[in-house]
């Protein structure tokens, strides 16, 4: 009796002018089960499944990508691969050769960044691929705990000093149960300990 093989999950992708992102629709994997090794035309991808089995991905691109920019970026509803392309073209499909290439058309002001020389190029390039990490995470919005730890962190980034200052004194001071922002009020005096309600704190040795 022979038994079937698990269905493969199944990859999706898109571009912008200087990334190509390969998207694993696969949950609950951790960043140490995904293995991806890149050259300029080729992308290998190796997991090991919730399920015990091993998922392999294997693509020949139709472009090149730069094999020292790539991220991997594992969350808990699938694995996000962001590969850098080496011209800013557009695809028209991810495996295989084209015979024509499009390129994208230049964004105002983005005549200049192509005139610099190829290692200031790749530098802007590789600001701009932060850039697009940095704003796809804020779409990505937590909740509960992790929701209120990433207000405090916006607004401890965003403050200004001694908002930080407040912040650190009230914390440290009142054993992690009070953050205040208000540098006036809390530089007067220590700030006191406030467990929450029907809860006591107690110091341990």
């Amino acid at each position: 009796m022979t038994t079937e093989a698990a269905p493969k999950p199944k990859y999706d992708w898109y571009q912008t002018e200087s990334l190509v992102v390969i998207t694993i629709l696969v949950k609950n994997l951790k960043q140490e089960d995904v293995k991806v090794a890149t050259t300029e035309k080729t992308l290998n991808v190796a997991a090991k499944l919730p399920t015990g089995n091993d998922y392999t991905l294997e693509l020949h691109l139709s472009h090149p990508v730069d094999p020292n920019h790539v991220i991997v970026k594992v969350m808990s509803t699938k694995v996000e691969i962001k590969l850098k392309k080496t011209e800013a073209i557009q695809w028209k499909k991810l495996e295989g050769e084209e015979e024509q290439v499009k390129h994208f058309t230049p964004e105002p002001g983005a005549a200049a960044v192509k005139q610099y020389p190829s290692s200031s190029h790749h530098t802007r390039d590789w600001d701009k691929l932060v850039h697009d990490i940095k704003e796809e995470e804020k779409e990505e919005k937590p909740e509960g705990d992790a929701a209120l730890q990433e207000l405090f962190k916006k607004i401890y980034s965003d403050g200004s000093d001694e908002v930080r200052k407040a912040m650190n004194k009230s914390f440290m001071e009142s054993g992690g149960t009070v953050l205040s922002t208000n540098w006036e009020d809390i530089a007067k005096k220590k700030t006191e300990i406030k467990p929450p309600d029907g809860m006591e704190y107690k110091e341990f040795d």
